[in-house]
């Protein structure tokens, strides 16, 4: 069996969390933590804060936005659960926008029409790693003084017009749970434009204390600042996101090799009309991080993966777009509400895509693609 993913784990990691261990330093912000701050400095120039995870740094930025019961928030419906979590645990409600198709992305033409007087915020989903509109969505967000976060939990690595997604909004946020291009198991990343805020957070991811400016020597002693809560992964972790980090060009470039792979294979049958394979926009940058199948129906796409199953490769559809989930019915939303998102949450799947696959597997899956495809 072919799983749909599988983490690249080297002898590089291993390495590294048998040092952590030996030294005996295992909680947060140590030795590895402070490497995994220094590195991502070196490869994209970029402050972080090392989160437990992406929904922790989610549910953080709408604590540090003070998002509360009677706000209201633009999200995307065709996305994965913690994106909504963030700020409904606040008492916030999610105000649903329909994906275009072309990118699985929010519509930023429909964004503005949603926007009420009780709007907070705006969060966007970089689905698989591709970029949103986010000249248009910012220009929204300028008109309306709303603040905007990029759930990049899919676009480590991707690029919008030249710039590091992640930090185009006023928080970006991404993962590394053992799905993404690059893992630690379970954790995430917080990046934050604004100072204050960043100190601030700092604070409420230390339980609300100043201990990080302890240890920076800003202060001769730390205490209680603000409410606050754990959001500190241990070092083991952060040991094994070093030794990822240190390998990331390599990663990234096996995942592309296997990305192109996919697309050179199936353009043709895009081509007959079959199927619609990912669109890259010229102002976005391709990371890999996923690589789907959009069929006619849904039928189609049941038959596809009964088949793929079959012959011993795992290939599962997405989401199922919030709106329609149970807690979405309670903020009485139906089936109906968000046509695009609902018509293609029903015909997309996805194909195994890691970077420790085999030129074997890579071949086999392929084999059975142009064995499906050339039988339609």
């Amino acid at each position: 069996m072919i799983p749909f993913n599988k983490p690249s784990i080297s002898e590089i990691e291993k390495k590294y969390v048998l040092d952590c261990l030996s030294e005996g330093k295992i909680c947060g912000d140590n030795k590895y933590t402070k490497l995994v701050e220094k590195k991502f400095q070196e490869l994209f120039n970029l402050r972080m804060l090392l989160i437990t995870s992406c929904s922790h740094a989610l549910d953080m930025t709408a604590i540090l936005e003070n998002i509360k019961e009677g706000d209201e928030v633009i999200v995307p419906s065709y996305t994965f659960v913690s994106t909504a979590n963030a700020f409904v645990l606040r008492g916030a409600k999610p105000i649903f926008v329909d994906i275009e198709p072309k990118t699985m992305n929010i519509d930023v033409n429909k964004i503005e029409e949603k926007i009420t007087d009780k709007t907070k915020a705006i969060y966007v989903v970089h689905y698989a790693g591709v970029a949103c509109d986010m000249d248009k969505i910012m220009k929204i967000a300028k008109k309306y003084n709303l603040k905007v976060i990029e759930d990049a939990a899919q676009a480590i690595g991707s690029y919008y017009k030249g710039q590091l997604l992640g930090t185009i909004g006023d928080y970006g946020t991404y993962s590394f749970h053992e799905t993404k291009n690059i893992v630690m198991g379970e954790g995430g990343a917080l990046i934050i434009k604004d100072d204050k805020k960043f100190e601030e957070a700092e604070m409420l991811r230390e339980k609300g204390t100043n201990r990080k400016q302890f240890f920076k020597g800003f202060v001769d002693k730390y205490s209680w600042q603000i409410p606050g809560s754990s959001y500190l992964p241990s070092d083991v972790l952060a040991a094994i996101l070093y030794g990822q980090l240190e390998r990331f060009e390599e990663i990234q470039s096996k995942r592309l090799s296997i990305w192109n792979k996919y697309n050179n294979t199936l353009k043709k049958y895009e081509a007959d009309g079959l199927i619609t394979l990912p669109f890259i926009p010229g102002y976005a940058t391709n990371n890999a991080h996923m690589y789907y199948i959009i069929f006619h129906n849904e039928k189609d796409r049941s038959e596809f993966i009964d088949y793929m199953k079959s012959n011993g490769i795992v290939t599962p559809f997405h989401y199922i777009p919030l709106h329609l989930s149970k807690v979405g019915e309670k903020y009485n939303y139906k089936k109906g509400d968000l046509p695009v998102t609902e018509e293609y949450a029903d015909r997309l799947v996805r194909l195994p895509l890691y970077a420790d696959m085999t030129n074997e597997e890579v071949e086999n899956i392929v084999l059975k693609l142009e064995s499906f495809f050339s039988k339609k």
